[in-house]
């Protein structure tokens, strides 16, 4: 994975985050929360209704990739 992100989608307190691989892009989906002290979180873990956002940042994601790969076919043509 690179070091940072090539992308990110955040819908609500659900966050898509998309790597450049090298050739090939991958996807980490994440839930935002506050823990006891208050401070900031973040799980791969979702209740029923993050569900929907969920799906949603993963729709986004793969319309992303997509059009970043033709871009990335056409800078190497």
């Amino acid at each position: 994975m690179s070091k940072s992100p090539a992308h990110k989608i955040k819908l609500g307190l659900i966050t898509a985050t998309i790597w450049d691989n090298d050739g090939f892009y991958s996807v980490d989906l994440s839930r935002a929360y506050k823990n006891n002290q208050g401070d900031w979180q973040s799980t791969p873990s979702f209740a029923q209704g993050d569900l929907l956002n969920a799906a949603k940042c993963a729709e986004r994601a793969e319309i992303w990739i997509a059009r970043q790969m033709s871009k990335d076919a056409t800078q190497r043509t």
